[in-house]
């Protein structure tokens, strides 16, 4: 225990003893409680000091910059409450802690001092990359028969808290089914005021096998005799961020792309890249609004999502396209209850024209749109909709100190959640083309429905194993991580 942590707890004791044991605690991250020994609430409160401990690496400021409740002000009881819950959510939803509790200490009938404690992550993870080239688990074992050369491999570094100012750095370098090289640098904030942020990423790969249509609603992949890399893609961009509120984003984006394919691609399909040139060059420019206020970024139970983007593709004359697309996805969260929650959420793109690159393909399929039952297909189309909703019933939520065995503090706390959800997914792909290869899924109505278990463990990492039915008759086990909506 160092200075810092031993001041804090002698503070904490202190308070208690000093106001005969009148504490508020947060529980369950909703609501606050006044200890027995003082029944009443006080009309409104202010605050006098916030205290932060546990932050060995993160800077204060980037906590601070969190929180609604400030020293030095005052705030009706109800007011006060809601804040300090809010602020709690807020501070975890950093990710960069594996707790994050804010407590309230009495210190007079109206005056208290606000004590974040804080369990820092690990920041730095270096790791072994082995992961599938397929959309998802069920892809590779059932379309392309778990097949291992469609595995992805090398080395991964990731530091996401560097200097303790939250800026993330990434970098990988990846042999396997796809070769790649990707750096990607963010910086949350800039200036004093912290509203500014900036975020930079050059990326460069190459494949010897690509999907290069779909046949049956399922991804077609070609390679040619000779094993020649059939692809090669290089990209760059800047982003500019502006955090002009709690939940609100704005970010500003232009990159550059070039994508090279072989010529063999373009006797397979010749309309791959909509002209007859085997290079696909562009400038882009987006705008993107995201709204967050989720309990949970990566598993919410409660809260509100907004994602919104606007992006130019092709910026001057001598660029190889000239494309404008829109996508949204929205979603909500309602607790029914202690154990209970309902999540709905609406996911879309739009282009405005009829033909694009297959490299801009979109569809039912691709992320972030699916509809489950339809995770072995790809419904390709100009504009989509998917509407998916769950019913969750929560089964478990038990943490083990596993710290006898695990001499790294950062990890000595392994979290379990386990959820029931009862699951329904409908929507549409419009395919102006009406290509007769897929025409058994396009221009349709979707729906998928089923059952399923979704696991969160340490560090937020979640697993959905589902049964999953369509209105096509067909029904499937899927495996799937990351939270559906």
């Amino acid at each position: 225990m160092n200075l810092k942590q031993l001041f804090y707890r002698l503070l904490l004791l202190i308070c208690i003893l000093g106001t005969g044991g009148k504490i508020l605690f947060a529980q369950n991250s909703d609501s606050l409680y006044i200890s027995p020994n003082n029944t009443s609430t006080p009309k409104q409160v202010t605050i006098n000091n916030i205290f932060i401990v546990g932050n060995e690496k993160t800077r204060k400021n980037i906590i601070l910059r969190e929180m609604n409740l400030a020293e030095n002000m005052t705030y009706n009881w109800d007011e006060f409450v809601a804040l300090v819950t809010a602020d709690q959510k807020k501070i975890y939803n950093l990710r960069l802690f594996t707790t994050a509790t804010v407590t309230p200490l009495f210190v007079g009938e109206e005056q208290v001092e606000i004590l974040v404690s804080v369990k820092e992550r690990w920041y730095i993870l270096p790791s072994i990359i082995f992961n599938l080239a397929d959309r998802n688990f069920s892809e590779w074992w059932s379309n392309q028969n778990r097949d291992f050369s469609r595995v992805n491999y090398g080395i991964k570094l990731d530091h996401n808290n560097i200097g303790g100012r939250n800026e993330k750095l990434r970098v990988i370098g990846q042999v396997g089914f796809t070769q790649a090289i990707l750096l990607n640098y963010t910086i949350p904030y800039f200036d004093k005021n912290q509203l500014h942020g900036l975020a930079a990423k050059f990326s460069y790969n190459t494949n010897k096998n690509i999907p290069i249509k779909s046949v049956g609603n399922k991804q077609y992949f070609y390679r040619n005799p000779d094993e020649d890399i059939l692809k090669k893609t290089l990209a760059a961009s800047l982003t500019y961020s502006f955090r002009g509120s709690f939940y609100n984003f704005h970010y500003f984006t232009a990159g550059y792309h070039n994508t090279w394919i072989h010529k063999d691609v373009i006797q397979e399909k010749p309309n791959y890249f909509t002209h007859d040139d085997q290079k696909l060059k562009y400038f882009l420019a987006s705008y993107r609004y995201r709204h967050d206020n989720r309990d949970n970024v990566s598993y919410a139970t409660h809260g509100t999502m907004l994602d919104a983007s606007l992006t130019k593709y092709g910026m001057f004359g001598n660029d190889d396209i000239d494309e404008l697309e829109f996508s949204i996805m929205a979603s909500k969260y309602n607790k029914l209850g202690d154990k209970f929650h309902f999540a709905t959420g609406i996911s879309g793109s739009a282009f405005f024209s009829d033909n694009q690159p297959y490299t801009l393909v979109r569809g039912i399929g691709y992320k972030p749109d699916f509809i489950r039952g339809y995770e072995l297909n790809v419904i390709e189309g100009q504009q989509l909709i998917a509407h998916k909703n769950s019913l969750r019933y929560e089964i478990l939520d038990i943490a083990y100190d596993i710290s006898d065995i695990m001499p790294i503090d950062e990890f000595s706390v392994f979290p379990i959640k386990l959820y029931l959800s009862g699951n329904f997914d409908h929507g549409y792909v419009r395919d102006a083309n009406r290509l007769a290869l897929n025409a058994a899924l396009t221009n349709k109505y979707l729906l998928g429905y089923g059952l399923g278990l979704d696991l969160i463990g340490m560090y937020d990492a979640v697993f959905r194993f589902e049964y999953s039915v369509n209105n096509m008759g067909t029904g499937s086990f899927f495996v799937n991580v990351k939270a559906p909506i």
